[in-house]
């Protein structure tokens, strides 16, 4: 499985290099530094420009493959990449399988979308029933008089529902399933929450371009994805009932609402179900992780301090400028400045990399 990982990556990784073209890039190679990530797609579209962004203002180069944040937090753990990423924070139990400590940075907040294929039908609303019921195979028909109930003076098709869902280790499904598992107890205890399920029914697809690729596909399908990717492909997605009963839809604002509230120094929450009344209720941070300690497998100063530098840019308001040209919710500044002081801990030999 190791030697499976580590070919994905560099494959992923070698990709990305020959889709670089920063002019910085092929000047004096032997003089650059150079950053490998990989791990979740949920943020794909945000990473993808401000890597290619921090590459050409820099030199730095910089290479992320978009692999599943499963794959992601392996390839930190075989210490293939220089930091991984993210949609679902390491449990304690996760975190004792590294070697050495690991911190987590957040870069944005996104929404995970239930998106779905209808033609003619535009607005349509689930309730938290809804949800439950067609993700675990109750609900098989477009025209279920409980989809109806919600979705009064809709005309709904005579037509079988197709579940799309993720088959590769995915933060997306973790905050897609930490979700459902906050609304039912039901599939709390038989499908749980995690970043891969068995799924009653359904389909299967890799990474949130494949999921979203099945549902483009596929008439009556119904699936979750990053909100990024039901925006920029124009895949119709569903207002969901929030815990205050309002039927919202992801956008700049709602997303951002989930982030109200108390938050531990080390950033590692669940947005879910926020109790504000205007919240999107499947939102969610996205972190890169990394070790807290960089002096290893022959890891240069170098390296990490600029590893350290990208991290702290892309906290910052230029980076965060990017994250919201592609529709995600920039950090709020309390994150922000949680995000600072970890990274003020992060150390080469013991010493702070970050002044």
């Amino acid at each position: 499985m190791k030697k499976i990982i580590i070919l994905i990556v560099t494959m992923a990784l070698l990709t990305a290099c020959k889709n670089n073209k920063s002019e910085n890039v092929e000047s004096s190679t032997s003089k650059i530094v150079s950053l490998t990530a990989a791990g979740a797609t949920f943020p794909l579209p945000f990473y993808n420009m401000a890597f290619e962004k921090y590459t050409k203002d820099s030199g730095i180069l910089l290479t992320y493959g978009g692999i599943g944040s499963g794959g992601g937090i392996r390839s930190l753990k075989d210490k293939v990449v220089d930091f991984g990423a993210t949609d679902a924070f390491l449990e304690q139990k996760e975190e004792a399988e590294f070697a050495a400590p690991i911190v987590h940075i957040p870069t944005c907040i996104g929404a995970v979308v239930v998106a779905y294929n209808l033609q003619g039908v535009e607005n349509l609303k689930l309730s938290n029933q809804n949800l439950i019921d067609i993700f675990m195979g109750k609900i098989t028909k477009w025209n279920d008089a409980q989809l109806k109930a919600s979705n009064p003076g809709v005309k709904l098709p005579d037509m079988n529902i197709s579940v799309a869902y993720r088959s590769d280790g995915s933060g997306t499904t973790y905050i897609f399933s930490d979700y459902m598992s906050k609304i039912s107890p039901e599939w709390e205890k038989t499908i749980g929450r995690g970043k891969a399920l068995q799924w009653p029914v359904g389909m299967g697809a890799k990474g949130n371009p494949g999921v979203a690729g099945t549902i483009q596909q596929t008439p009556g399908a119904i699936g979750y994805i990053g909100s990024e990717f039901a925006f920029a492909q124009k895949i119709s997605f569903a207002q969901i009932q929030n815990s205050t009963g309002n039927f919202i839809a992801p956008s700049l604002e709602s997303i951002s609402a989930s982030a109200q509230g108390d938050m531990p120094a080390d950033t590692k929450v669940m947005l879910t179900n926020s109790s504000d009344s205007n919240a999107y209720p499947i939102s969610g941070f996205t972190w890169l992780i990394l070790y807290k300690e960089q002096n290893y497998n022959g890891r240069t100063k170098a390296q990490a301090e600029e590893t350290v530098k990208f991290l702290s840019w892309m906290i910052e308001k230029e980076a965060q400028e990017i994250a919201q040209q592609v529709h995600y919710a920039a950090l709020p500044e309390k994150a922000v400045s949680q995000a600072k002081e970890i990274l003020k801990s992060v150390v080469y030999d013991g010493e702070p990399l970050l002044k």
